[in-house]
């Protein structure tokens, strides 16, 4: 992507390069396996997003005589819940052709999410790869505040150590879960998304991921109805000032933006429904009273955060690779692990989709 200033390279501050290795040992910088995909900050600025044509690999996959033919060869699949998440093993995501990739976006669609263990291949491949990857499924998203390895902006990191935390962590309230769609606030919010652990905690940890479809299931018809004429705001301004104070690698790449989008969407593949609200990037209801539009959003929030039975939790183990589509699902990092001064570094590949579809039709997606 191309940078409006000049590049300027804001040095990385020093980070504690002790890995976990199961034996208590702390190897140094040099023999961490990954240093090169270590949290990179500079000073260059990009311009405002602009909207695309997304193309949904998954539709592709519905005209395939087996849409779940990649799965042939796996010697494990078991639905961790009923409602969400399914595990996979003997199936090398490393060497799916463009008609396996489709109907991996498919299945994702359908299960929300599915992670696949052994992934060493895939996980040790290079950045062109991870690029390459992503760019199947949508146009790459750039974060504009978090570290990315050094010449790869697409990348998104997750990074915490002994010493330092690059990751969006609010201290200040007694639980630090807190549910999201990735980046809800960009016009056009991720689908499918890649993410894996390069390094990571002996226990602890975890991700926890919400069905959205199950979450409005739940819900009463008449209530559902209401929320179909409803629209929300979702907004970039709080985790850019964020980092505006330091935090986080301090900058701040593209402006924050606010997008009004429907609190109910519909899947452009499955044309499953879904709530589209989140606690971390929904601010308001477009067109109510203030005490309106908390009272609703703090329900609907309490309702995600709550609902156990829509819910499966992640426990990483090396080599997991987990995929899901942000359209239908929301997630939460588990910050459990601090006291133990391990590293946990991930990296998410974070390709957009479309602008939300509304689950009523002729909705119009304008602010009030």
């Amino acid at each position: 992507m191309a940078t409006t200033v000049e590049t300027i390279t804001q040095s990385l501050p020093t980070l504690s390069l002790r890995s976990n290795t199961g034996d208590g040992e702390a190897p140094s910088e040099e023999a961490y396996r990954y240093t090169h995909l270590l949290p990179f900050f500079s000073a260059d600025t990009y311009p405002p997003l602009t909207p695309f044509e997304h193309v949904d690999p998954a539709a592709r996959a519905l005209t395939h005589p087996n849409p779940r033919s990649f799965l042939d060869n796996a010697t494990s699949v078991v639905e961790l819940t009923p409602r969400l998440g399914t595990e996979v093993r003997g199936v090398n995501l490393a060497r799916l052709d463009s008609t396996g990739r489709d109907q991996l976006a498919l299945e994702v669609a359908r299960r929300g999410l599915v992670i696949f263990r052994d992934q060493q291949e895939f996980i040790d491949s290079s950045p062109e790869f991870y690029l390459e990857w992503g760019r199947h499924f949508g146009r790459l998203h750039v974060h504009p505040t978090s570290g990315h390895p050094e010449g790869f902006p697409e990348l998104h990191l997750v990074y915490k150590d002994a010493n330092t935390t690059f990751n969006y962590e609010l201290d200040d309230s007694i639980t630090p879960t807190v549910w999201h769609s990735d980046v809800s606030y960009e016009l056009q919010p991720p689908g499918l998304t890649t993410f894996f652990l390069l390094a990571q905690p002996t226990t602890g940890g975890d991700t926890l991921f919400t069905s959205q479809v199950s979450t409005l299931k739940k819900l009463s018809p008449q209530f559902v109805a209401f929320l179909r004429t409803l629209k929300a705001v979702h907004s970039g301004i709080e985790q850019a000032n964020f980092s505006r104070t330091g935090k986080r690698g301090g900058v701040v790449r593209r402006d924050p933006v606010e997008n009004v989008h429907p609190v109910v969407r519909r899947h452009p593949v499955t044309g499953e429904e879904a709530l589209f609200v989140n606690r971390q990037f929904t601010r308001r209801i477009v067109g109510l009273k203030k005490e309106e539009s908390e009272n609703i959003l703090n329900f609907l929030f309490d309702h995600i955060d709550k609902s156990g039975d829509n819910q499966t939790r992640l426990k990483w183990s090396p080599n997991t690779v987990a995929i899901w589509d942000n359209r239908v699902t929301a997630h939460s990092a588990i910050l459990d692990y601090g006291e133990s001064k391990e590293r946990r570094h991930g990296a998410r590949i974070t390709p957009q989709a479309e602008r939300p579809i509304p689950a009523l039709e002729g909705l119009e997606l304008v602010d009030e």
